[in-house]
């Protein structure tokens, strides 16, 4: 029998990892939580599983996190089993095993923005790693000579077009889909526009790829979270979960805005929000300074996990 067919070689072969996607928002914009990786690149926390020690994953995750950054985690949900060949954690250890390692992905909400207390674990803008996903006040400026690249990437190829015109809304014939986003980071990696294609196949990283690097495939990671994020908007109250206890219909609608990257109007989002019968106000003005005060409001209590339309409305400004 040969090593490729023993198990026990296979098993040594393989790890499990644990990746966190937590996202918050700070200064009006959607943050991830970050640390350093080895190559010096944001990497997503992440600690490998322990079967001997650790009882369940979400206990493994939250006392990993909690280690590497001081932040304990809120909301949690599984995300996804990522298992491709060839990806390895920011932090696994050399040798054999470092060739295949599995990573059960998870996504956490948290209102908690503060300051996380160790040094080296910050906050990063999403979009920061993202750009071509801002569309408030039109596309972002990366977005025109990264859709140039693609089409010559596509060099006449109708399929490869389609994919393009299809996910970058490059013709009338097409709307942005917010939640796309892995799809959209997915094409960018296969046409070798991103600095991770380029260091995977060891080439050198073109100039003016856009975003921030992250470790590993951590960006691919976090564009499957902020697209289920995205997604889950429409069908559950999410956003409240990263919401103070008590907090502005504008602020509601600017936390709605910079996890979509949409513009949204402003009296259709209001007059939605009022229709889910999920909020309630106060009684109490925004203690804000500067313009008309603005009454506070509350989410109703009880158990918004279940029942129908708890989803908030997006509805686009243009």
């Amino acid at each position: 029998m040969t090593a490729r067919d023993d198990p026990a070689k296979i098993e040594q072969g393989i790890r499990i990892g644990l990746s966190a996607v937590v996202i918050a928002l700070r200064d009006r914009k959607a943050c991830v939580l970050t640390t350093p990786g080895d190559d010096g690149a944001a990497a997503l926390p992440f600690g490998p599983f322990d079967p001997t020690r650790d009882r369940t994953f979400e206990l493994a995750l939250r006392d990993f996190v909690t280690a590497q950054t001081g932040f304990g985690l809120g909301f949690v949900e599984q995300l996804y089993t990522f298992g491709d060949l060839g990806r390895a954690s920011p932090r696994a250890t050399p040798g054999p095993e470092r060739r295949r390692e599995v990573s059960v992905g998870y996504l956490a909400l948290t209102a908690d923005a503060a300051d996380v207390p160790l040094a080296e674990a910050r906050w990063t803008p999403v979009l920061d790693i993202f750009p071509w996903e801002e569309r408030r006040d039109g596309a972002a400026a990366c977005l025109a000579p990264l859709v140039a690249d693609l089409s010559a990437w596509a060099g006449g190829d109708a399929r490869r077009q389609a994919r393009v015109e299809t996910l970058f809304a490059t013709t009338g014939a097409h709307r942005w889909n917010e939640g796309r986003v892995l799809e959209r980071y997915e094409l960018l990696y296969e046409a070798g526009l991103v600095a991770e294609a380029a260091r995977d196949q060891e080439r050198p990283v073109p100039a003016g790829a856009p975003g921030r690097t992250m470790a590993s495939d951590h960006r691919r990671i976090l564009a499957t979270g902020l697209g289920r994020l995205r997604s889950k908007l429409k069908y559950r109250p999410v956003l409240f979960d990263l919401m103070p206890p008590t907090f502005t219909l504008s602020e509601l609608q600017a936390a709605a805005e910079a996890i979509t990257g949409l513009s949204l109007h402003k009296q259709n989002f209001r007059r939605g929000v009022e229709r889910t019968g999920l909020v309630q106000p106060t009684g109490r003005l925004s203690p804000a300074t500067g313009g008309r005060p603005a009454e506070l409001f509350r989410v109703l209590g009880g158990d918004l996990s279940t029942g129908e339309t708890l989803g908030l409305p997006l509805p686009a400004q243009r």
